[in-house]
């Protein structure tokens, strides 16, 4: 599987990656199904791990902590994980309870989830905001890097990246989303000028693009990003995704176009539902 540099970290990882967010009851995945298809993608070659401490209420970050732990596999793999608080005092007891669950003392990449609007990343940034927390953990090697993540409107991260080096950015990249408040368009080059790495999410769009999986694959693989998330809850789905990334060749612009062409009749807010400011956080956690 091609592997590309992940920014300025002089890591590099596979252009598919795993997002843990459905390993969980609620996507009707067994504790059992999520250790084999955990150690099934690390024998693969995945390396990279997202999670938070809101998927399922914890649950997603103790099945990867316990996958990682029943095989000795922590040292093997690179763990994101995030903070959903906007500041100091209630990111640090996330943090906390997140390393207790992921049995580990550090991880690799801890990100400020989901920043939908400037007045949030205003309250990350102010005296007593998460980023306080960010930088404390780091200092004290809790964390190793120092991430964000957005799914609404690229602006705001943009400005993120104004105002701080971010090692990394976790943003909405489907081909769907390149149709309204691209980031693909408007944050991947500035991001990539600045040497941030950047990690696609949405990738199939809360399933409306999968009635062209392979294509929605080869879309987000074909940007200029240094892995994808891709959320998997089978391992049917996990040796699917295997297989296109195993095989994958980059899309042609004329390939690309067509494709947006194709899937432009999903631009509308049903589908694109984290592009709008009333679709919160309340599917991840309760403020």
């Amino acid at each position: 599987m091609e592997k590309r540099m992940f920014g300025r970290t002089g890591q590099q990882f596979p252009l598919l990656s795993f997002g843990a967010q459905r390993i969980v009851d609620e996507h009707n995945c067994t504790e059992e199904e999520a250790i084999a298809i955990v150690n099934r993608a690390i024998d693969e070659g995945i390396t990279y791990f997202d999670t938070a401490p809101s998927y399922s209420k914890g649950q997603s970050e103790e099945r990867l902590g316990k996958a990682l732990a029943l095989h000795g596999r922590r040292k093997e793999v690179w763990i994101a994980t995030k903070t959903h608080d906007r500041t100091r005092d209630g990111s640090l007891k996330l943090l906390e309870e997140s390393l207790k669950r992921l049995q580990t003392d550090h991880v690799d990449e801890w990100r400020l989830h989901n920043i939908m609007t400037m007045e949030e990343l205003d309250k990350c940034f102010a005296k007593g905001g998460a980023l306080e927390a960010l930088l404390e953990a780091k200092e004290q090697g809790m964390i190793k890097h120092i991430s964000i993540s957005g799914h609404t409107n690229p602006r705001v991260q943009l400005e993120a990246i104004d105002r701080y080096p971010f090692d990394s950015a976790l943003v909405a990249l489907s081909a769907a989303d390149h149709l309204v408040y691209s980031f693909a368009h408007e944050f991947l080059p500035k991001a990539n000028e600045k040497g941030i790495a950047v990690i696609g999410m949405k990738v199939m769009a809360l399933g409306k693009l999968a009635p062209w999986y392979e294509k929605a694959l080869q879309y987000t693989f074909s940007l200029p990003i240094s892995t994808s998330i891709v959320g998997m809850e089978s391992m049917e789905q996990l040796e699917k995704n295997l297989a296109i990334a195993n095989s994958f060749k980059p899309m042609t612009e004329l390939e690309q176009l067509d494709f947006l062409k194709e899937i432009m009749h999903l631009a509308n807010p049903d589908v694109l539902r984290w592009k709008s400011t009333d679709w919160v956080s309340g599917e991840w956690y309760v403020r």
